[in-house]
C-alpha cells in the first residue's frame, strides 16, 4: 500500500516536495523528519521540529498508517521556538516585587522651581500661552493677554479665582520694554523672556522684583525704583503716588497687602455710590411731593434741609420737614359742601367689606371676575 502525501516547511532549509512512501508498521513521523531534514539539522534541532496537519500539531510517536494522516494530506514542518516561560528562559516576573512594581503607579515628575517661576513671567495667567502685547495685570499683580482676558469676561468663562475681575475697570494696562533684538516672533525661544526693565536691562524671568506703575502702566526693576529715588516715572516723568506701585507676581505677603488695598479702595467707591444715591433719592422724593397739589412747602423744606444739627444729632425743625413731606390724602383736599368719604372713594377703590351682593350682580361680584 502507498501512501502520496505532500510536505511543506516555512523553513528555507525544507523544500516542499511530494512523498509517495509504502509506510511500514514501524514508521513514524519522526524517521520521516530526519529524511527530510539536512544532517546538520538532524544533529543538533531534529527535536526543535516538528510536524502540523490542518494547523494541529503531531507527536513524532505518530504512525505513517495513521488513520489521522490520510493520502493526499499536506503536512507542515515547522520550527519550535524557544522561550515564553517554562522552559528556563526569564519572563521577566521571578518575584511577586518585581511583578508588582510592574503595574505600580508613577509618581508625578518633580517640577522645577526655577521652570515654575519663569513660567509666571513669560505665560499668561489665564490661558498660560506666551504673553503678547497688549498685556494686563490686575489688581493683585497677575499678568494676562489682554485678548484672552477680555473673551474669557464676555464668555463668562473665567476661573473663581480671579473672580474679582469684573470689567476693564479692573484692568490696568502695561507697558513692557522688549530685551533688544527680541522680535515677537521670537516667543519665549530657548527658555528666555522677551522683557526687561528699561533702566537697569534686568530680564523679567522671576529672579529679580518688578512693580508697575498705575497711572502710566510702566513696569520697572525694584532696583531701579530704590536707587533712584523719584515721585515721577523714570521713563515717561509722569507722577505717582506710593500706592500706585503694583507689585507682579509677589510673594503671598505682597499679595495679602494687595488684596487688602484693593478692599479697601472698592468699599470706598461703594459708600460714594450710596451717598450719591442717598442725595439723588431725596431730591427724588422732594419732586415726587411738591407742588400745590400735593400742599407741600418746598421753600421750607430746603431750609430746613440746610439747616445745622443739635448736639443730639437732629435738627431742630425735624417736626416742619415731616409735616411737609406727607403723604397726600385725597379726604383732605375735598371742596366744600363735599363729603370726604364720597370724594376720596373717587380716588381709592371700594371696600370689600362694604359691599353688599344683590341678585342683579351676583353673576359678577366684585373681586372675582
Amino acid at each position: 500500500m502507498t501512501l502520496q502525501i505532500f510536505v511543506q516547511s516555512p523553513e528555507p532549509q525544507v523544500p516542499s516536495q511530494t512523498l509517495t512512501l509504502t509506510p511500514s508498521s514501524t514508521q513514524t513521523l519522526h524517521h520521516l523528519k530526519l529524511s527530510l531534514l539536512p544532517k546538520p539539522l538532524t544533529e543538533s534541532f531534529s527535536s526543535s521540529f516538528y510536524f502540523t496537519l490542518n494547523g494541529k500539531p503531531l507527536p513524532d510517536s505518530t504512525l505513517l498508517e495513521s488513520p489521522q494522516i490520510a493520502p493526499l494530506s499536506t503536512l507542515v514542518l515547522r520550527y519550535r521556538l524557544s522561550g515564553g516561560g517554562g522552559d528556563g528562559g526569564a519572563t521577566g516576573a521571578e518575584s511577586r516585587d518585581c511583578y508588582l512594581n510592574m503595574y505600580a503607579e508613577r509618581k508625578p515628575d518633580k517640577v522645577d522651581p526655577n521652570e515654575q517661576k519663569l513660567s509666571k513671567w513669560t505665560n499668561c495667567a489665564l490661558s498660560n500661552e506666551p504673553l503678547r502685547e497688549p498685556c494686563v495685570i490686575d489688581r493683585l499683580g497677575n499678568v494676562f493677554n489682554k485678548e484672552a482676558l477680555v473673551e474669557a469676561l464676555l464668555g463668562k468663562k473665567l476661573p473663581k479665582e480671579f473672580g474679582y475681575i469684573r470689567g476693564l475697570k479692573d484692568m490696568i494696562t502695561v507697558r513692557f520694554s522688549r530685551v533688544p533684538g527680541a522680535a515677537e516672533s521670537d516667543e519665549n525661544a530657548g527658555g528666555r523672556t522677551l522683557f526687561q526693565c528699561p533702566i537697569t536691562g534686568l530680564e523679567i524671568n522671576g529672579k529679580y522684583r518688578f512693580l508697575a506703575l498705575r497711572n502710566c502702566g510702566h513696569v520697572l526693576s525694584a532696583k531701579a525704583l530704590k536707587e533712584v529715588k523719584s515721585s515721577a516715572c523714570l521713563v515717561c516723568h509722569e507722577e505717582f503716588q506710593e500706592s500706585d506701585k503694583i507689585v507682579i507676581n509677589g510673594s503671598e505677603e505682597e499679595v495679602a497687602v494687595l488684596r487688602e488695598r484693593m478692599m479697601e479702595e472698592k468699599s470706598k467707591v461703594r459708600e460714594k455710590k450710596v451717598k450719591k444715591n442717598g442725595e439723588e433719592g431725596v431730591g427724588l422724593e422732594m419732586s415726587r411731593l411738591s407742588g400745590r397739589k400735593h400742599g407741600i412747602d418746598v421753600k421750607a423744606v430746603e431750609k430746613v434741609a440746610s439747616g445745622k444739627l443739635d448736639a443730639n444729632g437732629k435738627s431742630a425743625n425735624d417736626g416742619v420737614v415731616k409735616e411737609s413731606l406727607k403723604r397726600f390724602k385725597a379726604g383732605d383736599m375735598a371742596p366744600a359742601n363735599a363729603t370726604k368719604e364720597v370724594y376720596a372713594s373717587i380716588f381709592t377703590s371700594s371696600k370689600k367689606s362694604n359691599f353688599k351682593e344683590t341678585y342683579s350682580c351676583r353673576s359678577l361680584p366684585l373681586g372675582r371676575n
